[in-house]
């Protein structure tokens, strides 16, 4: 924990932002409550790494509680919203004025080498931290695919701990800006799942810097069986942004995804290309009007 560790988008520069940090806040003088509005203690809002199900569910905060779907003036935009999240284009850029953290290794805690709170410390490892970060982005319907205690790792790559759900194909999913954090965590390394150290206490790694110790105590907290040997894996969690959005004069512009160096991996997200060139996903027909190149570079 800490401020702007996690999330990205809240961290203390929103108890008093200006307009560029969060213009909701900085600008009209939101206050959370304004959007997280409360009934008998059912606090409106919901964030995939602190609540149970998903943002589907009734007391979710929407843009569209208070903005039309189609808000803007150039019908070309509006277009975009049944397959583009609002945050997308409103959230250029996150941890605007304090730094979060974007990766942690826990494969190199234990040495003995100088120490500082946003690049290694002995007991957790090594940190990267950014500012300004911009989001990465991925097709998302409000639920997630979460990784629980004792589930198989990836062995092709990266452990997903709350992948989004959705794909081009799924009617209800939006391309959405994400923060991920990547990681190194310790894993069993013949059954090939994540395994609970004990940190803290009596034998704990903080104590002792002894891996090994610290699983064979884990092991009769967690219930996981360790085998005795261990490595490390690498992990990602995400994180939807949306706070910290921005004045509409710095949303991004046409030329910022459609263009040969955009922010968008659109074979990733699963079109054939730039869909100025290759057309929208197939749920929706073609638009009768794709934007020119020409307005792209304007």
């Amino acid at each position: 924990g800490g401020n702007a560790v996690k999330h990205g988008d809240l961290d203390e520069s929103l108890a008093f932002p200006t307009a560029r940090i969060d213009v909701h806040m900085g600008e009209y003088g939101f206050q959370c409550i304004t959007c997280h509005q409360t009934d008998a203690h059912q606090i409106k809002g919901r964030a995939p790494s602190v609540s149970p199900g998903d943002l589907t569910q009734e007391n979710q905060v929407y843009c569209t509680d208070c903005h039309s779907e189609t808000p803007h003036a150039d019908q070309r935009i509006n277009e975009h919203t049944d397959s583009v999240a609002c945050q997308t284009c409103h959230i250029p850029t996150m941890a605007k004025k304090e730094a979060t953290k974007i990766h942690w290794d826990w494969s190199t805690a234990g040495q003995d080498i100088p120490e500082d709170t946003h690049e290694y410390l002995k007991i957790k490892g090594s940190f990267a931290y950014e500012k300004n970060l911009p989001p990465e982005y991925y097709w998302y319907n409000g639920s997630t695919s979460r990784y629980l205690k004792g589930d198989p790792i990836n062995p092709d790559g990266p452990t997903d701990m709350n992948a989004p759900k959705g794909d081009i194909n799924d009617s209800t999913a939006k391309i959405w800006p994400f923060k991920v954090h990547r990681g190194s965590q310790i894993y069993d390394a013949v059954y090939n799942y994540f395994l609970v150290p004990t940190t803290a206490g009596e034998g704990g790694y903080w104590s002792e810097f002894d891996w090994d110790k610290a699983l064979r105590l884990g092991e009769e907290n967690s219930g996981l069986k360790y085998s005795g040997e261990y490595d490390f894996a690498t992990t990602q969690m995400f994180w939807p942004t949306t706070h910290m959005v921005s004045p509409k004069e710095d949303a991004l512009q046409c030329v910022d995804c459609h263009s040969e160096n955009g922010r968008l991996d659109w074979t990733a997200l699963g079109y054939d290309g730039d869909p100025v060139k290759y057309g929208g996903r197939p749920l929706h027909p073609p638009t009768t009007q794709l934007l020119p190149q020409e307005d792209a570079q304007q």
